[in-house]
């Protein structure tokens, strides 16, 4: 475990980047807690073809770049367009519409990995909202909270080509290249609800989208493992 100032020698540049898609009403509470954040050197928000004020939002922050897509992505395209964005060695990915978010619990996702204590942070809710909570007691390990290496993130393959299924390709990826993976409780966080957002119609055909593409994402990752493992040996 590295001791002193993981910062000192001025390496180990951190990043928070947050992919963004029509979030104006509730970015800014995310941004007021990762400008303040001790650990952040650079603040990155990737307005991923939003129609709203997102982008103006987010450019009133004097910390904070601002990458605004032309056009739609997907979560996986704009989070790999805000890591190309910046030199950072560690990359901090949190989500555009949380609830509660505080600059500690940012600090708490990025230390493991700033000491060395592991490859990735995740970092998962309680005491938030009941639904949220729930939600990551089922499946801790989807979360768009999640500290990792520059490194490691450029080796996930078409990142660009994934939606919303981007947190079950990176999960299965560290744990093909084994890397050490810890989790941190975020006290009193939650996501905003898409039926929150959208109104009830249109939030549960998005939900239904989403869990589609999460779908769609662990059949490309398993159907990539077994193509890996018929092939023949030379």
């Amino acid at each position: 475990m590295a001791t002193g100032n993981p910062k000192a020698n001025g390496k180990n540049r951190v990043a928070i980047i947050i992919p963004a898609y029509n979030e104006e009403l509730r970015i800014g509470k995310v941004l007021d807690a990762a400008v303040l954040c001790s650990l952040a050197d650079e603040v990155i928000v990737v307005c991923d073809g939003s129609t709203d004020r997102t982008a103006e939002i987010a450019s009133l922050y004097e910390r904070v770049k601002v990458v605004d897509l032309g056009h739609n992505l997907g979560k996986g395209g704009a989070m790999a367009m805000g890591a190309a964005s910046t030199g950072a060695e560690i990359l901090l990915f949190v989500d555009a519409d949380l609830i509660g978010m505080r600059p500690e619990h940012m600090e708490k996702i990025i230390l493991p990995v700033l000491l060395s204590q592991c490859d990735m942070c995740i970092g998962v809710f309680r005491g938030g909202h009941f639904l949220s909570d729930t939600a990551q007691r089922i499946s801790p390990y989807i979360s768009g909270q999640r500290a990792l290496r520059r490194s490691f993130f450029q080796s996930i393959p078409y990142l660009d080509e994934i939606r919303l299924g981007v947190e079950v390709t990176i999960n299965t990826v560290a744990k093909r290249q084994k890397l050490r993976v810890h989790r941190v409780v975020l006290q009193g966080v939650s996501n905003t609800f898409k039926e929150s957002k959208l109104g009830l119609v249109k939030g549960t055909a998005a939900r239904a989208k989403m869990y589609a593409e999460i779908g769609r994402a662990m059949v490309r990752v398993r159907r990539k493992k077994e193509r890996k493992r018929a092939r023949p040996r030379r």
